[in-house]
């Protein structure tokens, strides 16, 4: 019995299994958070608060792809000296980035009276604030990050998500459910969520005066690639949300969004093995062992490829429900299923791109990773608009995300040759010589 315990606490304790585990469990708490305001709000108000999250989210993606990555990679496994020297230095360039978007906000204040419509007003008027608050949620997260408590990092998010659901929650029940309320809602859960984690002594703010100047240059200097390459991927998917705002509206945006929303099935493995994967990929590129990095990362790719084949086929038959229960009955006539189902096929692709994007991080080309996704955001935008054009509704936009995704993985194939041979087939192989010696063994026994 004692025995059968002990393996158990072990497997709790993984950080793959913590990793995977918080972003099941966030991902089950912000389809919760969807579900709950897909049914209160009408389609265009929906679309209207989905339109000011993803202006909101590409902000902070300058802030988060200036630092993310360039924290993770200086403080992991850095001495104890060295990690105050980066958290500081962090918080240093961090709070610049956070002032000087707020100084942006104040003209854009005053320009809100002359907009008409609601999503850009909602943005330019509150953005500044949102962004201030979140701050130090923000540096506790990567802090977590760097040292692999993803137990603490599921304690962080799991607070900040669930108080939105309770202030949601009490504006249904209350039948106060509005724009304005909502974002007071998420205004205030970030407040409560960085109040916390600065009175636990996790956000790092106590160490502000151990910055350095040369910390503060390593971040920024690779910072510097690392935010072009972050804020363009973001601009990839942002650049659907505001075509067909622009040509189809705010009920389409929001029916678009949440065939798009329930990718999270997807995104729940590949963000947990990409928090994990880096340490491994980069233990192994610090050791010169360039055949080892490109092991590892045709393992994440092809075990990940092959456990989400099931979830793909899965959807084809299963939309239509998911669709229903998640958004209610104002979508399940609309054309969300049939997006669902298409994403759900491209997203195969998904695993070789995170993860041959991820390695090039690692081996210190983010420019390739820049210029690749430049071109897949020009390409996004080009066949976004003829998919508008051509068929007039969203599905044009849909098809059109297969030519993007296509360019990164052929991009990143190609780039990697130049570090370490290899062969495309090779990513998926090994992984399924696994899976298969894996089953054979068991049968055996």
């Amino acid at each position: 019995m004692f025995k059968y315990l002990h393996k158990l606490f072990i497997i709790i304790k993984n950080k793959h299994f913590l990793s995977l585990t918080g972003n099941a469990v966030m991902s089950v708490l912000g389809m919760v958070t969807y579900g709950l305001l897909s049914h209160a709000l009408s389609l265009e108000e929906m679309g209207i608060w989905i339109f000011f999250t993803t202006g909101y989210l590409l902000l902070e993606t300058f802030r988060s792809g200036f630092l993310t990555t360039a924290f993770i990679k200086f403080y992991a496994g850095a001495s104890v000296e060295k990690a105050e020297e980066i958290v500081a230095s962090s918080w240093y360039i961090a709070l610049l980035i956070t002032l000087g978007f707020i100084g942006l906000n104040i003209p854009a204040f005053f320009l809100e009276d002359y907009i008409s419509d609601i999503g850009f007003s909602l943005l330019l008027k509150w953005f500044g604030i949102t962004y201030i608050v979140s701050l130090p949620y923000y540096m506790a997260t990567n802090m977590m990050q760097g040292e692999q408590r993803f137990d603490r990092l599921l304690y962080i998010r799991t607070i900040n998500t669930a108080s939105f659901i309770i202030f949601i929650t009490g504006l249904i029940i209350t039948g106060k459910v509005n724009l304005q309320y909502v974002l007071y809602a998420y205004l205030l859960s970030f407040f409560i969520t960085s109040l916390f984690v600065v009175l636990k002594g996790w956000s790092g703010i106590q160490l502000f005066n151990r910055k350095s100047k040369e910390s503060v240059l390593a971040l920024y200097n690779f910072g510097k690639f690392s935010v072009g390459t972050t804020i363009s991927a973001n601009l990839f998917r942002t650049s659907d949300t505001i075509i067909i705002k622009v040509f189809l509206g705010d009920a389409a945006l929001a029916i678009y969004n949440l065939g798009q929303k329930l990718l999270e099935i997807i995104e729940i493995p590949l963000r947990s093995f990409a928090a994990t994967a880096m340490p491994s990929l980069s233990t192994a590129y610090n050791q010169a062992k360039n055949k080892l990095v490109i092991e590892e990362m045709s393992k994440y790719i092809g075990l990940l490829t092959i456990f989400l084949i099931p979830a793909a086929i899965l959807s084809l038959f299963l939309a239509d429900f998911a669709i229903a229960l998640i958004g209610g009955p104002q979508y399940t006539q609309t054309e969300a299923a049939n997006v669902l189902r298409l994403f759900m096929l491209f997203a195969l692709l998904y695993p070789a791109d995170r993860f041959m994007a991820l390695t090039l991080d690692v081996i210190h080309k983010p420019r390739v990773n820049f210029i690749k996704v430049m071109v897949m955001l020009a390409a996004n935008i080009i066949f976004d608009i003829i998919g508008v054009f051509t068929l007039g509704n969203i599905y044009g936009l849909a098809l059109a995300t297969l030519v993007p995704t296509l360019i990164a993985v052929g991009v990143g194939y190609f780039a990697l040759q130049d570090y370490q041979k290899f062969s495309f087939i090779s990513l998926y192989k090994g992984s399924w010589q696994t899976i298969v010696a894996i089953i054979k063994t068991r049968k055996l026994t």
